[in-house]
């Protein structure tokens, strides 16, 4: 076997045939079960005409489905899309036109989004259906049926050989622009995201039948909260796949629900990204009444998202020996960086955490050189060794992202900067394609708004720049506010002075019933802009 992730999934069912795999609404499946059924599928598949290479959608909530049809596709060394399933007719188009999709998995409910972009897809040859009770009408789609897809192809694992040169794709829409495709090497991705590569030791597998030998001493549950559609629960239920984990799933983000899978499946570890599910999950622990038992929970993972140290506290209030950690990463580069956060020590420096670098990983300057910890010079993290190919039909952006320095190594760079502390470790500052230039100042809002969070009268809050006569930019503050409460501007800039410099403080409020964010919890900055700006 190679270091290709139908493989190292094969092996882990092997490895581990009856153990309990994936737990999703109400479905079980074991390792066993889960292979068989992503055969029938690929088999499926196959018959349809898929090839190595093509392209293939999933367009659903999380599901046992959705993993089945990653596996199937992968086992055919067919390439499967990510379809974010808050897209409207517009956004399909685009993406289902950009990724060159032949065939669909979807759930009925988003039927008549597909039946309104269908007819400016002419590559697009076959869909499938799950069926979700929504009696939503597909019938000019022409969609077989799930389990009448399965039930047509066969249990046997009998595919061709592949290798760790197949190619998996991420789309990620950012913070800002449209949706890139980011192409990765199987093998590639597995050591920046598949736990292929230890970030906390560095330690490496040597060989892909390593990867199940890490699970054999017994199986951990994880709950990732984020839709799969992310990055982040992709890997999450792929990376855990490859060492014998039980992976359990959520359709949508309810946080009682959350903890009540907690206390049902004796969840080990959570996956959240950021403040968007830390919040809400800390406020239905505190609600009055609130009765679960989550004494199986000892570690607590959080990547992609601002994750704020006033949170990070309450969580350390109601779980004091929690192993947390807060990640910094990207799609385009893999895990960048790891903090292991500490009990009584979890303030922030910058915008972001404060990392120790995982391998190959380094902050360089404007010119490509390293830059010297404790120099106190901004520069822009960049990731060299396993990181990606280029951007799916975009090679401007391709060149702009992975660079070649003057020591003629390739280097992933997609636009965070940071600093390096005197130790040698990492702070994060902030996207670079959201910063504010305020009279020369450069301000990162993922800072601003963790000072404003931290107000006791503030619940979420997203920062950007609006116009200025004078200083060019200003930060303005779109806020919403805790239950009952009716934060100021004064206050606000009173409580941020103590935390941050004068000239990042907010110089406007704009109070927003909810703030606009993705399902994996990154910030609509587009949608802020909107606001404050209508707002002035």
């Amino acid at each position: 076997m190679e270091f290709n992730l139908a493989d190292l999934f094969e092996n882990a069912v092997d490895t581990f045939p009856e153990r309990e795999y994936l737990v999703a609404e109400g479905q079980r499946r074991s390792y066993a079960q889960m292979d068989a059924r992503a055969n029938r599928l690929a088999h499926h598949l196959a018959a349809q005409g898929v090839r190595p290479g093509d392209h293939i959608g999933i367009y659903a909530y999380n599901s046992a489905e959705w993993v089945e049809a990653l596996w199937a596709i992968f086992k055919l060394r067919a390439v499967w899309i990510n379809i974010n399933y808050r897209y409207v007719e517009d956004e399909l188009r685009y993406l289902f036109d950009n990724a060159d999709l032949v065939g669909l998995v979807y759930q009925r409910e988003f039927a008549p989004r597909i039946a309104g972009v269908r007819g400016a897809l002419p590559k697009l040859r076959f869909s499938i259906v799950i069926e979700d009770g929504s009696g939503a009408e597909n019938a000019s789609l022409g969609s077989v049926e799930y389990e009448q897809a399965l039930a047509s192809g066969s249990p046997e694992r009998d595919f061709a050989k592949r290798s760790g040169n197949d190619r998996y794709m991420l789309y990620t829409g950012g913070t800002t622009g449209l949706p890139k495709g980011v192409v990765w090497r199987h093998e590639d991705v597995l050591f920046a995201l598949g736990g292929g590569l230890d970030p906390l030791t560095g330690a490496r597998a040597l060989r892909p039948e390593d990867m199940a030998e890490r699970g054999k001493a017994g199986a951990v549950t994880f709950l990732p909260i984020a839709p799969l559609m992310h990055g982040a629960t992709q890997w999450a239920v792929m990376g855990g796949s490859f060492v014998g984990r039980k992976n359990v799933l959520i359709a949508k983000f309810d946080p009682a629900r959350v903890w009540r899978l907690v206390e049902q499946e004796r969840v080990n570890g959570l996956m959240i990204t950021g403040d968007a599910m830390a919040r809400p999950l800390i406020e239905a622990l505190d609600a009055p009444g609130a009765k679960f038992d989550v004494s199986s929970l000892v570690v607590l993972s959080s990547s992609a998202a601002v994750f704020s140290p006033s949170v990070k506290d309450d969580f350390f209030r109601h779980f004091p020996n929690l192993i947390m950690t807060d990640a910094i990463g990207a799609s385009e580069s893999g895990t960048n960086g790891i903090l292991m956060v500490k009990k009584g020590d979890t303030a922030m420096k910058g915008g972001g955490p404060t990392v120790r670098a995982v391998a190959d990983t380094v902050v360089l300057d404007e010119n490509l050189e390293p830059v010297k910890p404790g120099s106190g010079v901004v520069g822009k993290v960049a990731c060299g060794g396993n990181i990606p190919l280029e951007y799916y039909k975009d090679p401007e952006k391709t060149r702009q992202t992975f660079v070649i320095d003057p020591r003629g190594r390739r280097y992933s760079i997609p636009g965070d900067f940071a600093t390096v502390e005197a130790d040698g470790s990492i702070t994060l500052l902030g996207r670079g394609s959201v910063s504010i230039n305020s009279g020369g100042e450069k301000i990162y809002p993922e800072e601003v708004e963790s000072a404003i969070k931290s107000h006791p009268d503030c619940y979420d809050a997203v920062v950007v720049g609006v116009p200025d006569a004078r200083f060019g930019s200003r930060v303005a503050a779109v806020v919403q506010a805790r239950a009952g409460r009716t934060p100021t501007l004064d206050a606000i800039q009173a409580h941020c002075r103590s935390k941050i410099a004068g000239y990042k403080v907010p110089r406007e409020l704009h109070l927003v019933a909810a703030i606009e964010r993705s399902p994996s919890g990154k910030p609509d900055y587009r949608w802020a802009k909107a606001v404050a700006t209508a707002g002035a």
